[in-house]
């Protein structure tokens, strides 16, 4: 799987926060994070934003890079397994919302673009509640079809992460574009190290224990100064 001119546009097409699958509904719970005090200064976002993205990679990332391969190997049974395990990892309600109705409309639009069987069967089993249809393997499955590789896949997923809470902070708190394009600059360093550790792991291997992150989620849950819906 060369990335060839095609391969990248696809990429950034699908990695685009433009690209409607509601990520700019969602923030990660930094208004909340930000109302606690935890967050309030581009030092103290930028630490939120690595949290957030380790804890991301470690559990999303992992059945992301597991469902790529199954799709690649044909085995649709571990694609969905991955699927399960990602609603395991994700210890509050909202994080779950979100990551199933993104995936849901990740394949619906999918489906719109270009034609897949594996893509059309994923699609028909979230329909019929068969399986959560949670982003990562819904990504997984778009991306192996596409022929983007599943490094830049990994790379997709976590910018994707890290450019939700950076949008959301530029509405929840005084940081600047400037700062926020610096934060995001600076975790591409982590790339490729974060992607050569989680490369190595397998669905038994997710980790969400991030006790901070998960106190923050459930006190988001309840909160009452919200802009985003987690």
């Amino acid at each position: 799987m060369n990335d060839n001119a095609t391969t990248v546009m696809r990429l950034l097409a699908f990695t685009d926060s433009a690209f409607p699958v509601g990520t700019f509904a969602f923030s990660g719970g930094l208004e909340t994070a930000a109302d606690m005090g935890a967050v309030h200064d581009e030092a103290t976002l930028e630490e939120y934003v690595r949290d957030m993205a380790h804890q991301a990679a470690f559990t999303d990332g992992i059945a992301a890079l597991q469902a790529y391969r199954a799709y690649l190997q044909g085995d649709y049974d571990t694609m969905l397994q991955a699927d399960r395990y990602v609603i395991l990892c994700k210890m509050n309600a909202e994080a779950r919302l979100m990551t199933r109705r993104m995936g849901r409309k990740m394949v619906e639009l999918s489906q719109k673009i270009f034609s897949d069987d594996t893509v059309a069967r994923l699609s028909d089993d979230i329909r019929d509640d068969a399986t959560p249809g949670t982003y990562p393997v819904a990504q997984a499955a778009v991306f192996a079809a596409c022929g983007i590789s599943e490094r830049n896949l990994f790379c997709s997923h976590q910018y994707g992460v890290t450019n939700m809470i950076l949008g959301a902070a530029l509405r929840s708190l005084r940081v600047s574009h400037y700062q926020t394009q610096r934060i995001m600059f600076d975790a591409a360093d982590e790339i490729d190290s974060l992607y050569d550790e989680v490369r190595e792991l397998d669905l038994d291997d997710m980790c969400a224990f991030s006790p901070h992150a998960d106190i923050i989620a459930s006190l988001h849950e309840k909160g009452t100064k919200r802009m985003f819906m987690n």
